[in-house]
């Protein structure tokens, strides 16, 4: 008899209260998972930055035993500004990928050196590159973990259009467009 009390009016009125709170938790949903991975890359980020205060060493070390490969030290030096100046995240991506290959350049010319490759401060900041490289390497997973299942649910029926209302867009993931970049720098020699 409760039921039938409410009327059509009341029905109505607690369909919309049904549907209004699957939309708040919907919303909410996503924005955990946005936030999630906005926080994934600000952990690449903190490993980038790392990265960058190691390469002017690394390059300083490299010019005391190969002062005329100005060309490759200019091309470390033009990348690592490129990064260090990125953005947007799709920015930020082509720019460590240039990085990376100019540092995978910087590690050929060492090889040529094997006093270079003796010194024990070389030996250090090879070392902790590799570390760095590995971190980057987990957050990285880390990160399009998080933009893969937010994203995920951006597109899956019924959040897609609690998504679409709300303008929620997809996210792009962190991914190395050649083959070159998928391998970290060579520091081992």
């Amino acid at each position: 008899m409760g039921m039938l009390a409410l009327g059509c009016g009341g029905v109505l009125l607690l369909g919309a209260i049904v549907a209004a709170l699957f939309a708040i938790g919907v919303f909410n949903g996503l924005q955990r998972k946005r936030v999630a991975a906005q926080t994934a890359w600000s952990d690449i980020d903190v490993q980038l930055k790392r990265r960058h205060d190691l390469v002017p060493n690394l390059v300083n070390t490299v010019k005391g035993y190969a002062t005329h490969e100005k060309d490759v030290f200019d091309r470390v030096a033009t990348a690592r500004s490129a990064a260090m100046g990125a953005k947007s995240i799709d920015q930020q991506i082509v720019a460590e990928g240039q990085l990376t290959q100019a540092l995978g350049r910087l590690f050929a010319v060492a090889e040529a050196y094997p006093e270079l490759k003796a010194n024990v401060n070389f030996m250090q900041l090879q070392e902790e590159l590799t570390s760095t490289e590995n971190k980057i390497g987990f957050a990285r997973t880390n990160y399009n973990r998080s933009v893969a299942q937010f994203n995920e649910s951006t597109l899956v029926f019924p959040a897609n259009i609690v998504a679409n209302m709300f303008g929620f867009q997809q996210m792009k993931l962190y991914e190395l467009d050649s083959a070159d970049e998928r391998k970290a720098p060579v520091v081992q020699f």
